[in-house]
Formats: C-alpha cells, sequence, structure tokens
C-alpha cells in the first residue's frame, strides 16, 4: 500500500491551505471543479470583485499550487 496521494486530494490540500491565507486578508476562496489538470475555483468575502485578484489569482494561487503540484497546469477563476 502507497500513501502517495492522487492528483484530486493534492488539490484539496492545496486549496485549504490557500483558503487560510486569503481569509487573513477578509477573503476566500471555493473549489468549483477540477478539469484534467486545471483547477477552477471561485472568490468570495472581500477577494471576490476586487481588483488585485487576477493577480492574486496568478502569482498567488497559481504559483503556489504549482509549486506543490507539479503536474498542475493552470488555475483558473470562474467567474
Amino acid at each position: 500500500m502507497t500513501d502517495e496521494k492522487t492528483f484530486d486530494e493534492k488539490v484539496k490540500d492545496c486549496i485549504g491551505e490557500v483558503r487560510l491565507r486569503l481569509q487573513r486578508n477578509g477573503g476566500d476562496c471555493e473549489l468549483v471543479s477540477i478539469d484534467g489538470k486545471t483547477v477552477k475555483i471561485r472568490f468570495q468575502g472581500a477577494c471576490k470583485g476586487c481588483p488585485g485578484a487576477a493577480m492574486t489569482l496568478k502569482m498567488g494561487i497559481e504559483k503556489y499550487m504549482k509549486e506543490h503540484i507539479p503536474e498542475l497546469e493552470a488555475v483558473v477563476a470562474d467567474m
């Protein structure tokens, strides 16, 4: 038996970490779907409609998740 996590499990773990960081600043996000190696999230709280959300998505969330899940292709926002 192996302790290797599936792609979906890794994504859910990373989203949990990301959410904690966003919540410290009044924001949040939720996992909408996983399509192949692309993850779709929805911003909530202070992040919803924030002008910096696109930067947070690519330079924060996606970068963090790719560091922990190298096979991840992209993180996109569900509008």
